[in-house]
This record gives C-alpha cells, structure tokens and sequence, in this order.
C-alpha cells in the first residue's frame, strides 16, 4: 500500500464517528434518490411499453348511432392529424346474467372482426378471438371472472342470448370490456340503442391539449351537429395505470433532496472539522514529503470511502423498496421492465460520490494551502479570544456558571455550531413533515371511509351456504323494513340510507359506482373540495378523478348507462374520494327511481342523539334486526389501505434516518468541541468542578444552537409539507381541499419546536459523558 493510502486508511480508522455520520447520510440519500428515481422513470414503463407493442389508441371515440353513419365515422379517418384509425364498431351496453344467477354489472360490448393491429391491437391472454355468434372475449379488466367456456345470458334482451367465453384478452387503452363477431351486435343492441366507437392514432399525442385538439379535429369532419357521446385519453388511462406509483414520487424526492443537503453539509463539516483539528498533523505530513495536492487527496479520499460504503447500501436499499411497489404494475401488463433502472443507479451513484468529492475538496482545500512550517508551529488548542463577549454576557446573566460556560461556547466556534444547527434544523423539517404527512393521510383515509355515523347497518353478505338464494345472490332484507326498526329504536339521531348500483358513462368503458341516499347524507364524512353536496333529484356530486376521466366539471352534465334506462345527472360538486380510482357518483335515491325502482342492496348510516351509549343502541337494535337477516356495528374505519400504511412507514424509516444524522452530526462537532476544550475542562475541575456541572456545561453548550434550529426548522417543515402533499394528490389525480392539507396545529408546533432541542441533546449526551469522565491530572497535561 502506498503512503497515500496508508494516510488515508489511518484517518477512516481514527474518526469512527465521522465516518459513520458520512456513510449514513449518504445511505440515507441515496435510497431515497435511488428508490424516488426508479419510480420517476419506470413507474409508466409497463404501460408504455403494452402501449407501443399494442399500437394503442390515443383518443377513443364514443358516438350515437341515431345521429351519424358508419359511412361519415370512417371518412374521419382522413382528418389532418390522424396517423390511423380503427372502427366504426358497433357498441352497447348490457348488464348480463352470469350462468343464470343474478343481475351482474354492466358492460361495454365491442363488435370486432378480429383484435386488430394498426390500432388498438387487442392483446389475447387465453382462448382464441370469437368466430361466430355465441362466442365473446372478456377483457382482463371486466367485473366478470373471465373462465374459458363460461356462459353469460342476457334475459334483458329480446331473444335473451347467451354467449360463450372463448378467450380472455386486453387492450391496453380499456375501449372495451367484451368483444363479440359484428353479426353479433343486433342481438345485444335494444331497440333505438347502442353506438359507434372509433379509434384514433395521431401524429402528435404527447399532452392534453395535442390530444383535445385532435379530437376537436375529428368532430369538425363529421355532418354539423355531430357530438361525441363521449371521449376516453390515452393519457387519462396512463395516469390512472401510474396511479399507486406516482403518489410515491413527490414524497420522496422530498427525502431525497433532504438527505443530499445533508450528505453535503456533513462531509463538508467533517473535513473542515479534520483539517481544522489535525493542523498539526498536516504539517508533519508535508515535512515528511507529502506534496499540497496529496494532502487534498488524502482528506478527500477520507470521506469518499465511507460515502461509497453507506452508496453501495443505498443502492440496495431502494431497490429493495422499490420492488415490492413496482412488482404488481409489471405483472398487469406482462412486462420486466421494472427489474432494474442502470440510468438511476448511475446517475445517483456519479451525482452523490461527485458532490461528496467537491465537498470533500473545498474543505481540504486549506490543508493544501497551509505552510509546512506554521502548520508544525500550531497546537490543538482553539484560539482564546473568540466569544469573549459572549462569555461576558452570560456571565452576568442570573444563571449557574456551568449553564452560563454552556450558553456562550457556541460563540466560540460559530462555524461549528451553525454546521450542528444546520444539521438539525433539516431533522426537524423531516419529523414536522412526517407528523403532518401522517395527518393528512388520516384524513383521506377518514374521507374514504365516510365514517362519521356512529352506528352502521351495512349490506347483507352473500350467502353461498345450502339452499341459499343462489351465488353472489344476496340475503334480501327489505330496507323499509330495516328503516322502520332504527327510526323506532330509542336513541336514533340523524339517519340516511346509501344504496350502491353499478352503471356506465358514456364513453368510458368498465363500471362506475352509483350512490344513491335517501335522506341527508352531507354529514357523513363526504369532504367537499368545491361546489356543493346534492339537494334534489338530477343532481350529483363526483371525486375529482371522475371528472378528469369524462373531462366534465361542475355545472356538466353526464349519461349514466346500464340501467332500466338512460339517467342524465347534473355534477353540483366535487368530493374527496379516492375509492375505485375515484370512478364514482353520489346521487339522490329519487334520480334513480324510473331506471332503478328497486334498490335492495341498502345500508343504514346514524347518529345517535347526545347522552346515548354506542354499544348499548347496537345491542338493542340488534335484537330488532335480527329477524331481518341483517346486523348493526359501531361505526368508524375499517382500517388503512396498504399504500397508507406503506407511505407511513416509508416515511417513518427515512425520517429517523435523518434525525440520526442529524443527532451523530452534533455529536461530531461536540465531540470535536470537547477534545479542543479538554485543558479548559482540567482547569475546571482542578477548580472544583463536578462531573455533574461537567455535563451540564456540554449539554448546555447545545441548547442555544437546537431551539433556534428547531423554532426556524418548524415553519419550513410546514411549508415543505404544503407544497409536497399537493403534488402527491395531483400524481394520482385528487384535489385536497384545506381540511387535508393544513394539518398542523398551534398546540403541536411548540412541542415539535422542541424536538430540534431534543436532537441536539441526544447528539451531546456521549461526548458529555466522555467529558465527565477524563482524569483532572489527564485533561491537565493535553496539549
């Protein structure tokens, strides 16, 4: 080994403790990075990679039959812009019986000669395509389970057909949920029904506004009049497949950037610190042959070590967080392509071993620069003329002299104590944005679960036993007779009924859930982010991704399809509600009473009235219900989703991360501090000293320095949380109103505040007692 190296080996043995605070704050930036990073550019990779080798279709085109031709829908083909189109396809919507059990949901069924290929090239997973009338391909993604040889009867129809599952498929852009042979369609179509659907490829697709735009093309191709029944983006479907990945990024990068700026201020506080406190050492270095650009190298070298071990971890570290989210996305849509990002890992790797180099070099910079001759002539003693005026000043302050020695130390070395400082304050945003992190997820997961009535009478299970009604057939209970049991029973408060339907909108395919109350539900637990709850028939409120999904807002109007016939609402507001990708609709339960007259699957929402006791009104009201074959449970959440409980804890692990920097950070500079100070400390035993006021006078010296961190560490904390929470509800298409995002309370900033006070304490608590502990006659004779 060569002397270099042997210096440096030297110096990486010597500061354990400098070395472990570089190879944490490193790992800590890196696996954020690394685990951010991945997500950033592979979350969307399965899609566009099924996208590409699909030809998938950049707009999908829904159209009434009654109001243009099949002949006028394929001259658009023609429009400027369109790089090829698929259709027109026969479309309807039908809601089937499965194997002669009961209503199912409804679906969008496609009439296609073949899965195509220029457009929209359906994917086939199982079977075969269907050649004749009888035969349908169910898409991956349809409400029915797609079983090879499977029989679906539509009594509804005229003729009530039955057809045959013969393959299972998918397309990538979800233009349908089953497909059928053209000659198929008029026996699924009722009279004066069904559609057209065309699918459009352009030449420009990348952004909304290329995307409307074409669309607006197509329309002004067509006979004047033409409207679109409704339209489906390519880029609607893409953010919803990124949906579970994309709420990570923010989040993280948020993390990321914390840990790089503290991975930089922490090699750079340690090098300046080595250089400062080994001047001595450096001179003999030169004396013996060491030329300026080799002691560079040598401190450098110093911290890359470390930071390359604690890269290396962090390296594993994301990738191994990274797969357990990105696992399910890749196995959708039959792609490998999230194994492994090499651009990331590059790019991570040279970013943070470069920043730890110039750090690194900036700080030895002065150790080069330094002459043999007065670095041999300096000791290790600090200058004893800094922070007199502090000394002073605490001095006549009413306080013990140990607290008054603490208080004015951080004046003596200002440097040090603003690089402690600068460590703690960023633990303190960490620990302020993951309790407001935690306290916004808590209040979706409460706009989620709706869980404001005290007690609940939830729908009947299925019952698959013997004799039952049949299967996924429900218990019937009559909702009347249920409604009359809870208004009879003594305690019963606010009361309303949701009953829940399936239905489509037209031009999207899959279902979306219908709501429908009967009575007043706005005081439910359903968070408005603009406009109003419903206040009468026609009327309905819908998440913000429904809205993005049909490009309506408040004041449009939507066709809910699938039903005993076609119902128009009108949208009044928007509601916080991330269930089923936000594909839902609340209405009132009299919007529904002509296409749906009877709503049997029906739960009961209440309140019960001040003074009355939960557990005892559900048991009484349960020996009420019993008859009817249903049960009433106290109210509240269910329980967190995963991805909550994922965030959570990510959250959780990459906080405490940083506050151990921070904590090793100010009990590197503490320790730095003592060794300096360790014949000041002698003479002060000498004098009288205890190891009692030896330890207060260190801890103190840190008290100064971690409210003032924590007190400006607090508001930034806020600020990095209000501006990180909405950009992770716009990743997966949410608007967060106030009440999500402005979570933080007077009462809890204090404490919080405090918390900076407590890192530095728990950073000073070994040098402390390290101090405490030297021998008088030892500190005494140090030089």
């Amino acid at each position: 080994m060569s002397a270099l190296g042997k210096v440096v080996r030297s110096g990486v043995g010597r500061r354990r403790v400098q070395t472990l605070v570089i190879g944490l704050a490193t790992m800590m930036a890196v696996a954020a990075s690394v685990l951010g990073g991945s997500l950033l550019v592979v979350s969307g990779a399965p899609f566009d990679d099924a996208f590409a080798r699909q030809h998938g279709a950049h707009l999908a085109v829904q159209f009434d039959a009654g109001e243009v031709s099949a002949g006028q829908l394929s001259e658009s083909r023609e429009t400027e812009g369109v790089s090829g189109a698929a259709g027109p396809f026969r479309t309807a919507t039908v809601t089937p019986r499965e194997d002669g059990a009961g209503p199912g949901w409804p679906m969008t069924v496609a009439g296609r000669s073949g899965p195509g290929r220029e457009v929209d090239e359906v994917a086939l997973l199982d079977g075969r395509w269907p050649t004749r009338s009888g035969e349908v391909v169910l898409s991956a993604d349809s409400s029915l389970i797609p079983d090879l040889g499977r029989r679906i009867a539509f009594s509804h129809l005229p003729g009530g057909p039955t057809l045959t599952v013969v393959g299972v498929a998918r397309s990538v852009t979800r233009t349908a949920d089953a497909w059928v042979v053209p000659s198929q369609m008029p026996a699924l179509t009722a009279p004066g029904g069904g559609g057209y659907q065309m699918l459009y490829r352009f030449t420009e697709a990348d952004t909304v506004a290329r995307i409307t735009a074409g669309g607006r093309a197509v329309r002004q191709s067509l006979p004047p009049g033409t409207a679109a029944a409704g339209e489906q983006s390519w880029l609607t479907v893409r953010k919803s497949a990124e949906r579970d990945t994309a709420l990570y990024v923010p989040f993280l990068i948020a993390f990321g950037a914390l840990g790089l700026i503290m991975s930089v201020l922490v090699v750079g506080n340690v090098v300046a610190s080595a250089v400062g406190t080994g001047t001595r050492r450096i001179g003999i270095l030169k004396a013996v042959g060491f030329t300026p650009a080799q002691v560079v190298r040598a401190y450098v070298g110093q911290a890359l070590i470390p930071a390359a071990a604690g890269t290396v971890l962090g390296v594993l570290a994301g990738h191994l967080l990274a797969v357990p989210v990105l696992a399910e996305t890749g196995e959708i849509y039959g792609t490998s392509s999230l194994a492994v990002a090499p651009q990331v890992d590059l790019g991570v790797i040279a970013g943070v071993l470069g920043l730890v180099a110039a750090t690194g070099w900036a700080g030895a910079w002065r150790a080069g620069r330094l002459r043999t001759v007065d670095a041999l002539a300096v000791g290790r003693t600090a200058s004893a003329g800094r922070g007199r005026w502090a000394a002073r000043l605490a001095g006549r302050l009413p306080l013990p002299q140990p607290v008054a020695l603490g208080l004015a130390r951080p004046f003596a070395r200002p440097a040090r104590a603003l690089a402690m400082g600068t460590a703690i304050l960023f633990g303190t945003i960490a620990v302020t944005f993951t309790v407001g992190m935690g306290a916004s997820l808590g209040q979706v997961m409460k706009a989620k679960a709706h869980d404001a009535a005290d007690v609940v009478v939830p729908v009947p299970a299925p019952d698959f036993g013997p004799g039952g009604p049949g299967p996924g057939k429900r218990s019937r209970a009559d909702p009347a007779a249920v409604a009359a049991a809870i208004e009879a029973a003594a305690g019963t408060g606010e009361y309303y009924r949701a009953a829940r339907v399936r239905a489509t909108v037209s031009g999207l395919n899959g279902t979306t859930d219908v709501i429908a109350f009967t009575g007043d539900a706005s005081w439910g637990g359903y968070t408005m982010v603009a406009g109003r709850w419903i206040d009468g028939p026609g009327e309905a409120v819908v998440p913000t991704p429904f809205l993005a999904a049909t490009g309506t807002r408040i004041g449009a109007t939507v066709t809910l399809n699938g039903l005993a016939e076609p119902v128009t609402v009108r949208i009044v507001g928007e509601v916080l509600d991330p269930r089923n990708d936000g594909m839902q609709v609340f209405t009132d339960v009299s919007t529904l009473a002509a296409a749906h007259p009877d709503l049997t699957e029906t739960s009961h929402h209440l309140v019960v009235t001040p003074g009355t006791e939960v557990t005892g009104y559900v048991d009484a009201l349960n020996k009420d219900l019993a008859p009817l074959g249903v049960t009433a449970r106290a109210g509240g959440p269910d329980g967190g989703s995963d991805m909550v409980v994922t965030l959570n804890t990510l959250s959780v692990i990459l906080t405490l991360m940083l506050v151990a920097v921070a904590a090793l950070g100010v009990l590197n500079g503490v320790l730095l501090d003592t060794r300096e100070r360790v014949r000041e400390i002698g003479v002060h035993k000498a004098l009288g000293m205890t190891p009692r006021q030896t330890i207060v006078t260190v801890l103190t010296s840190v008290v100064v320095t971690g409210l003032v961190a924590g007190g400006l560490g607090v508001p930034l904390g806020v600020a990095l949380h209000g501006r990180v929470l909405p950009a992770m509800g716009d990743s997966v298409g949410l608007r967060l109103p106030d009440s999500v995002i402005a979570v933080h309370h007077a009462a809890e900033l204090f404490p919080l505040a405090l918390g900076g006070l407590l890192i530095a304490v728990l950073g000073a608590l070994l040098p402390a007692g390290w101090a405490a502990g030297a021998r008088t006659a030892t500190a005494l004779r140090t030089e």
